[in-house]
């Protein structure tokens, strides 16, 4: 063999995998089969780690939030998806957003530039026999190698959903009924809101259950959708409030528009539909929550009606795709390896994480367990107070195997304080997590601690 680790899947948990496995000196082979004529059904390119729902890792707040605890933590551990983060980032109030383009550029850059690296555009279409192997493919996985997968784990793997949502041109955007602002002024002016009065929203409301939808395949009518990516127009079905509950709240975003003598700062409109920055340009802007399965003809006239986006011209508009997971809980040991052939772990959304960082992470964490591995030395997992430590092990073993179904990190899945008052937990949970995560960077072998730069 020319490589010691044989990574499938050049997605953000197999290019993470692959950095850490890299800088580390050891030989990866990272197969990718999109450039190597294969596609999948949501992406647009061939570039490793191509983002291809939201261009958002969510909150960056490291103090009071689980997402951006895990932001530091990941940091921390010289993730190469943050470091590509920070180079593409555009500004998303207190959220980190990158542009897309910029994002996987860097990602690839960084690991063709390590010599013991080898990135290979084909299609791998049964588990290996031997050797330690990296399965990333992610929830679209390809049928052949998911049929092998199936054979392998004697269970079939679950599915849910997953929508994508549309991107507008910024020139398009009628910023004389639009404005910029974050919700309460936080973290600065980075979103354009277009506003609805109750005559509108009620009318929009309508158009999203009135509207023509993509048809199910056969292999998808029984498939659940995952909470946090649900379709708007299957939220709109929820009940008329929910979307004003929702992606379309309007509290603490007063539009100056509307600005009169009694109300000189504006007033709150009866709902609001947010469009955050997708590139660094700020020439393209996403539908903030506006995941879709309508037809695409039937989005750009009903998105049309939006106040601001009546001359909208699209990007990209939304879509459907069903994704696979695995039940880990069961299927995978503490070390994300598959439970009678150890020489085969699995990474990212596949393992039933969900989420750009989540993915990223778990990706992260194979990659130090393969070198600990390489390295002949034992495995020390992060502690469960920590985020990483917290998002293993729900994966490995403590979720309910039964019900098991993607999730994102969440101060939920740590160990409770309930002695705390609740609201100041939050900021105790990570103050908890860099405590205790500090510590472990500090004891742990060299396999575990950050590569040298």
């Amino acid at each position: 063999m020319t490589y010691d680790v044989h990574i499938i899947g050049g997605g953000l948990a197999g290019s993470e995998a692959a950095w850490q496995l890299g800088r580390r000196g050891f030989r990866v082979r990272l197969s990718e089969m999109r450039g190597g004529g294969d596609m999948t059904p949501a992406h647009q390119g061939d570039g490793l780690a191509e983002l291809v729902c939201s261009n958002s890792f969510r909150s960056d707040d490291d103090r009071m939030n689980a997402v951006g605890l895990l932001h530091h933590e990941m940091r921390r551990l010289d993730s190469l998806v943050m470091r590509a983060g920070e180079t593409a980032r555009v500004p998303a109030g207190s959220a980190m957003a990158v542009d897309r383009e910029v994002f996987s550029g860097e990602v690839e850059k960084a690991l063709a530039a390590l010599p013991n690296v080898e990135i290979v555009r084909e299609r791998i279409d049964a588990l290996p026999d031997a050797g330690l192997t990296i399965v990333a493919t992610g929830p679209l996985t390809a049928a052949a190698l998911a049929h092998s997968i199936g054979r392998a784990t004697g269970a079939e793997s679950l599915a849910f959903f997953d929508a994508i949502a549309p991107i507008v041109h910024r020139d398009t955007i009628d910023m004389d009924i639009c404005w910029m602002a974050a919700r309460w002024d936080k973290g600065g002016k980075d979103y354009i809101n277009c506003p609805m009065d109750k005559e509108q929203y009620l009318a929009f409301h309508q158009g999203l259950l009135d509207g023509e939808k993509g048809e199910f395949r056969e292999w998808e009518a029984n498939t659940p959708y995952f909470d946090g990516c649900m379709p708007i127009e299957v939220m709109a079905e929820r009940g008329v409030d929910t979307l004003r509950y929702g992606p379309m709240k309007p509290v603490g975003l007063d539009n100056p528009h509307s600005a009169t003598p009694e109300f000189p700062n504006g007033r709150w409109p009866y709902a609001v539909v947010q469009l955050r920055q997708d590139n660094k340009l700020g020439t393209l802007w996403n539908m903030v929550g506006f995941q879709t399965k309508l037809k695409h003809a039937e989005q750009v006239r009903l998105f049309r009606t939006i106040p601001g986006l009546q001359n909208a011209e699209f990007a990209r508009l939304g879509g459907l795709h069903r994704n696979t997971f695995l039940n880990s809980p069961v299927l995978l040991d503490r070390q994300l390896r598959l439970k009678g052939a150890g020489h085969i772990r699995f990474a990212g959304q596949i393992t039933g994480c969900e989420g750009y960082v989540e993915s990223s992470a778990v990706g992260l964490l194979v990659g130090m367990m393969a070198a600990s591995e390489l390295a002949g030395r034992d495995w020390i997992a992060p502690p469960r107070t920590s985020a990483m430590g917290a998002l293993l092990a729900h994966i490995t073993g403590d979720a309910e195997a039964e019900h098991y179904q993607p999730m994102n990190v969440n101060f939920g899945l740590f160990p409770p304080l309930h002695e705390v008052a609740k609201k100041s937990r939050k900021e105790a949970y990570t103050e908890r997590a860099k405590a205790d995560f500090g510590d472990w960077l500090s004891t742990c072998t060299s396999a575990c601690a950050p590569a040298a730069a």
